[in-house]
C-alpha cells in the first residue's frame, strides 16, 4: 500500500490541520508561516538527475549544472549511457556525481512500477544506486510520488526548525528526529513542509547561527 498520497493544496492544508490540533507549536508554526507550499514535482529518472546534481552545491550551481545537462539532451538513461564519464564531466558534473549519473541510468529502475510500491520499498530500490542515499530518496518519495507519511531526518533544516519549533537545547539527530516525527504519522510530509517554512521564517526573522 502507498499509503495517502498528496494531491494538491488543500491535501497539505488538510494535513496541516491534523497537525495543529494534535500539537499546539505546529499550530502557532503554521500561524506564522501561512499556507504551505505544495512542492510537487515529476517523478522519474530525470527527478534523480536533478536531485545528483543539487548534491552538496548551492542551488544556483546546481541549476546551472542541471541546465547544460537538459541543453546536451543528457536527460535520458540512453542518452546518458551513450556518453563516457568524463563527457559527463565536461558538462560540470564532478568525477563522483559522473559516476553516480551512469550507475543510475545502468540501474534501469522502473519508475512507473515505484508509483504503486510501498515506501520502503520505493526507498530500498533507489538507495541501492551508487550516489543515491537515504535522504535523496525520502525526498523523491516525498515530492515527486506525493507520499504523505515521508520525513527526511539527516536534513540539517529540518533538524534545526525543530530545535527551534520545539526549544530543545541542541540540533536533533537523524534517530532523535526520526523517533519524533513518528508522532506526526500520518501526515509526515506535511511536517516537514511546516518545519522547512518555519525554519526559513526564523532565519529571515532573527537569523541562525
Amino acid at each position: 500500500m502507498t499509503g495517502r498520497i498528496i494531491h494538491g493544496d488543500s491535501c497539505v492544508a488538510e494535513g496541516a490541520a491534523w497537525l495543529a490540533q494534535r500539537d499546539p507549536r505546529f499550530a502557532r508554526a503554521w500561524g506564522d508561516v501561512g499556507p504551505l507550499p505544495l512542492r510537487l514535482r515529476n517523478d522519474g529518472f530525470t527527478a534523480l538527475v536533478s536531485a545528483i546534481c543539487g548534491q552538496q552545491v548551492s542551488v544556483a550551481s546546481a541549476n546551472a549544472i542541471f541546465g547544460r545537462l537538459q541543453d546536451a539532451g543528457m536527460t535520458t538513461e540512453t542518452a546518458v549511457l551513450a556518453v563516457t564519464q568524463d563527457d559527463l564531466r565536461a558538462l560540470g558534473l564532478s568525477r563522483p556525481k559522473a559516476r553516480y549519473l551512469h550507475a543510475l541510468a545502468a540501474a534501469k529502475i522502473d519508475f512507473a512500477a515505484l508509483r504503486d510500491m510501498p515506501t520502503d520499498q520505493v526507498l530500498s530500490t533507489l538507495v541501492r544506486v551508487p550516489g543515491i542515499g537515504i535522504w535523496t530518496a525520502d525526498i523523491y518519495a516525498m515530492f515527486s510520488l506525493g507520499r504523505a507519511d515521508v520525513f527526511a531526518p539527516g536534513d540539517l533544516a529540518l533538524q534545526e526548525g525543530a530545535r527551534l519549533l520545539f526549544d530543545l537545547p541542541a540540533r536533533p539527530t537523524d534517530k532523535t528526529l526520526r523517533a519524533m516525527s513518528e508522532d506526526w504519522s500520518p501526515w509526515r510530509s506535511v511536517a516537514a513542509r511546516l518545519l522547512w517554512a518555519y525554519y526559513a521564517h526564523m532565519k529571515t526573522r532573527e537569523g541562525i547561527r
